[in-house]
C-alpha cells in the first residue's frame, strides 16, 4: 500500500453542520418532540409524513415512529407554511439551509405526503481527490444514491473558490448545492450560484453561465439528459473546468447508457475494410470512441474516505472497447490523514468487463495498457479469488489407459471445475493454453463478447461448450457427456446460433439490405434481437409458430 503525503501530514476532523433546529421548527410540535434529544439527531436521514399514517423518522437501516397520532391535513399545512414554495420539481426548502422537502400530490394536485430530507454541510470530504480538483481537470463523480455525491460537489465548489481563488459558478437546479433562498448557504464559500427555475432548463442555464459570467469552473449536479450532456461538452470545449455528477456507480454504466455516453467520448459502430479487419484480428464491425471525453477524470465514490478513479478516461474507454480490463486507481484516507493508494495484485489474465467491442478486442500489446489489476483493492469475493488462482494442471481419477479430454476453461472457477471432474470421474485435464485443448468451456456472457482466447478456439475449430452459470452442476453436465471413455465432442447448438446471427449482421452492414434468419424458437429469437441491438441495428420478428423468424434491418439513421 503506497502512502502519499498531501500538504500536511495530518488533517483536522471533518466539520459537519446541519441546521437541524430550523427544520424541527418547521415540523408540528407533537412530531418534532421526539427529535429534540441530541442522540436521536446524529444519524437522522429523513422525516416522512403521509396523510392518515403515523409520522416516521428514518435512520440508516431502521425507522422510528415519531407520534402515535396519524398525520392530518393541518399537520401538512403547518409544514408547508413554514418552508419555501414548491417548484415544478415538487421540491422546496428552508432559506439558507440545505434541507430538502419533497411533496407527494394526489390526482387533483393536493399535497398528501412530505419527505423532509436532512441536508448537512460536511467540510473536508474531498481530501481523497483534492489534488485532482486543484489540478484543473474536469471531474465526473459517480456513486450510488446517498453516498455523498452532492456533499462532495458542494465542498469542491468551496475549495476551488476559497482555497484556489477561482471564479466558480454553481448551476443549482433544485437548490441541492447552495440551499433554499436567494442567499446561498455558507458551505459553498465564495462560489456564486445560479438557480434553475425548472429542471428542463438546466442545460440552458449551464450555457448562460459560461457566456455571461466568465467562470473558470462550472459545478453542476445530476447531468441526466442528452441536452445537458451536450451543454457539458460545450463548456469543456471552451476551456472551462467542469465538475459534475451523473447517475451510475461505475464507468461501465456510462458506456452502456446512450444518453450519457457522450460524457466519456461517445461510442459508435465502425466498419473496417477487409485488410484492416485482418490486421486487427477483429470482425469488420467494431465499436470505437468517437470523440474526446468531456471529463478528464471519472471518480467512482465508494465513501468519503475511499474512491476508485480513472485518471485518463480516454485511455480507459479505449482499453475497455478493445476487451481489456482497465482497473481504476483505488485511493483511501488512512490514519493521520494520509492519502493511500491501494496496490492491487496483477491478474494472470485480463477479465472482460460489461461494455466491450462488438467485433472483439484488437491486437493491442499488453504494455500499451500497463499491468492489469484486480478491482477493489485486494478485497475480492472468494469466487474471484478462485478465478485468479495459479494455473495448475488438474487430473481426475481415471481408468488405466483412458484418454483424457483436454479442457480449456475461460472465466470459470477452477476449483469448482476440479470438483466437477472428480465428482463425475471423467478422464480430463485442464490446460492453460487454448491451442492444447480438445474443448473450451465458458459462460454465455463471455462468448458474446468474443475475447481473444475464444476467438482463437473458433478459428481452430475447437468445440466451445457454453454454460449458463459458474456452478459445479453446470460443469458436471458438460463432463457427463464424456463418461465411459472416449466420445465424440458435441458442439453447443447456441454457438452456431451466435455465429449465424453475427454473419447475417455483418452482411447487413456490408450490403445495406435486410437479411432474414431461419425459423427459431422464442429463446433463440430473443438472443438474435439482442445481438442486433449490440450492433445498433433494428430487428423484427415475423411469421407464425413454428416458422416465426427474425429479420435484421440495416441502420436507418
Amino acid at each position: 500500500m503506497t502512502q502519499l503525503e498531501l500538504s500536511d501530514s495530518t488533517f483536522p476532523e471533518q466539520i459537519v453542520t446541519d441546521d437541524l433546529d430550523l427544520l424541527l421548527e418547521a415540523l408540528p410540535p407533537h412530531i418534532c418532540e421526539f427529535l429534540r434529544d441530541e442522540e436521536r439527531r446524529v444519524a437522522l436521514l429523513e422525516v416522512v409524513m403521509d396523510l392518515g399514517r403515523l409520522p416516521e423518522a428514518r435512520y440508516p437501516g431502521r425507522e422510528i415512529v415519531l407520534s402515535h397520532d396519524e398525520v392530518t391535513e393541518d399537520d401538512l399545512l403547518y409544514v408547508i407554511s413554514h418552508i419555501g414554495e414548491f417548484g415544478a420539481d415538487n421540491r422546496a426548502g428552508i432559506e439558507r439551509t440545505l434541507h430538502r422537502i419533497s411533496c407527494i400530490r394526489n390526482r387533483r394536485g393536493a399535497i398528501v405526503g412530505l419527505t423532509c430530507r436532512i441536508g448537512r454541510a460536511v467540510y473536508g470530504t474531498i481530501r481523497v481527490i483534492e489534488d485532482l480538483v486543484l489540478g484543473g481537470k474536469s471531474i465526473l463523480l459517480l456513486g450510488r444514491p446517498g453516498v455523498g455525491k452532492t456533499t462532495m460537489l458542494r465542498e469542491v465548489a468551496r475549495v476551488l473558490a476559497d482555497d484556489a481563488n477561482k471564479r466558480v459558478i454553481i448551476v443549482d437546479t433544485s437548490n441541492e448545492i447552495g440551499g433554499d433562498g436567494d442567499i446561498p448557504h455558507p458551505a459553498i464559500g465564495g462560489a456564486r450560484r445560479m438557480q434553475v427555475a425548472t429542471p428542463a432548463n438546466q442545460h440552458a442555464v449551464m450555457i448562460e453561465a459560461v457566456e455571461n459570467h466568465m467562470p473558470e469552473v462550472i459545478v453542476i449536479d445530476e447531468i441526466g439528459t442528452e441536452l445537458e450532456a451536450a451543454a457539458a461538452r460545450t463548456i469543456a470545449e471552451r476551456g472551462v473546468q467542469l465538475v459534475g455528477t451523473a447517475h451510475g456507480t461505475e464507468l461501465e454504466n456510462l458506456m452502456l447508457n446512450p444518453t450519457l455516453a457522450d460524457l466519456i467520448g461517445g461510442i459508435q459502430s465502425v466498419t473496417l475494410g477487409d485488410e484492416e479487419a485482418r490486421r486487427r484480428g477483429t470482425q469488420k464491425s467494431i465499436l470505437e470512441r468517437k470523440a474526446p471525453p468531456t471529463f478528464d477524470v471519472v471518480v467512482e465514490i465508494q465513501s468519503w474516505q475511499r474512491v476508485a478513479l480513472h485518471a485518463d478516461v480516454a485511455a480507459t474507454v479505449d482499453a475497455m472497447l478493445r476487451g481489456y480490463d482497465a482497473a481504476p486507481e483505488v485511493r483511501q484516507l488512512g490514519f493521520g490523514g494520509r492519502l493511500e493508494i491501494v496496490d492491487e495484485e496483477p491478474e494472470d489474465e485480463r477479465r472482460i468487463g460489461p461494455a466491450r467491442a462488438a467485433g472483439g478486442p484488437s491486437q493491442m500489446a499488453p504494455w500499451e495498457l500497463g499491468q492489469p489489476r484486480r478491482r477493489g483493492g485486494g478485497h475480492v469475493r472468494a469466487e474471484e479469488d478462485e478465478l485468479e488462482e495459479p494455473r495448475e494442471r488438474l487430473v481426475a481419477p481415471r481408468e488405466p489407459g483412458a484418454k483424457a479430454i483436454r479442457i480449456y476453461p475461460f472465466g470459470l472457477s477452477r476449483s469448482r471445475l476440479e470438483q466437477a471432474v472428480h465428482a463425475t470421474g471423467v478422464a480430463a485435464d485442464v490446460v492453460q493454453d487454448v491451442r492444447e485443448a480438445d474443448i473450451a468451456v465458458t459462460l454465455r456472457t463471455y462468448y458474446r463478447r468474443k475475447p481473444p482466447p475464444l476467438r482463437e478456439a473458433e478459428e481452430r475449430s475447437i468445440p466451445i461448450y457454453i454454460i449458463k452459470s459458474n456452478t459445479a452442476y453446470q460443469m458436471e453436465q458438460v463432463l457427463m457427456q464424456f463418461q465411459g471413455g472416449e466420445r465424440s465432442v458435441r458442439r453447443d447448438p447456441m454457438v452456431d446460433v451466435f455465429r449465424e446471427t453475427e454473419d447475417a449482421i455483418a452482411q447487413v452492414m456490408d450490403e445495406g439490405r435486410p437479411i432474414e434468419l431461419p425459423p427459431a424458437n422464442s429463446y433463440v429469437r430473443r438472443v438474435q434481437h439482442q445481438l442486433a441491438t449490440r450492433y445498433n441495428l433494428e430487428s423484427r420478428s415475423s411469421g407464425k409458430e413454428p416458422n416465426r423468424r427474425v429479420r435484421i434491418l440495416p441502420f436507418s439513421g
